[in-house]
């Protein structure tokens, strides 16, 4: 959109990269977000053992890796867009392409987890540790099986609003695996 059609109504909004309507989804999700992690935080007070023992059994490498995918799938998003902005469709959409599957690798490595996890008889209900794991993470897998197809659509449909709205989403996926990961991951 041109700033001319975003003056007025969308306020703030207006001056964020990409569509100002994707920044009201991306404040509700971390709104979410927020919430489950407060979850977390209330648990770890009430129970602090539980979620040691909960810690105990997490793959700390296959978070570090997913952290790794993630943020360089973020930085292939912000190539993408400056090489949209540079006119650069076919660098952008490689770019896109690149992130994208550096998205589907993180649903993989967090599918083997998952396998991990149920195979030693930890599911969604055996605590409340697990119970808001699965659900936290899961939220988030979601969040990236939804980012990558988003990614395909702005790469298809390349224009910078489009990238930016695209990336602007994909980043807010990144940004949340990096308060996720150490949150549930690392402090003890």
């Amino acid at each position: 959109m041109s700033g001319s059609t975003r003056e007025g109504g969308w306020g703030a909004l207006s001056d964020l990269p990409g569509n100002p309507i994707m920044w009201v989804l991306i404040i509700g999700e971390m709104l979410v977000f927020g919430a489950l992690l407060i979850g977390f935080a209330v648990v770890r007070l009430l129970h602090p053992q539980m979620v040691l023992a909960g810690q105990s059994a997490l793959s700390i490498p296959l978070g570090g890796l997913n952290t790794l995918i993630l943020v360089t799938s973020g930085w292939l998003a912000a190539h993408a867009v400056r090489l949209r902005s540079d006119g650069d469709i076919g660098g952008s959409r490689l770019r896109l392409a690149g992130a994208g599957a550096l998205g589907l690798a993180f649903l993989a490595v967090k599918g083997v987890e998952y396998a991990d996890k149920a195979a030693r008889g930890l599911g969604i209900e055996t605590d409340a540790f697990w119970t808001l794991f699965y659900l936290t993470t899961g939220f988030h897998a979601a969040h990236v099986a939804m980012g990558v197809i988003l990614l395909g659509i702005v790469g298809w449909k390349n224009t910078s609003e489009n990238l930016e709205t695209g990336a602007a989403f994909w980043h807010m996926v990144d940004l949340v695996w990096l308060i996720l990961f150490p949150l549930v991951y690392l402090l003890r």
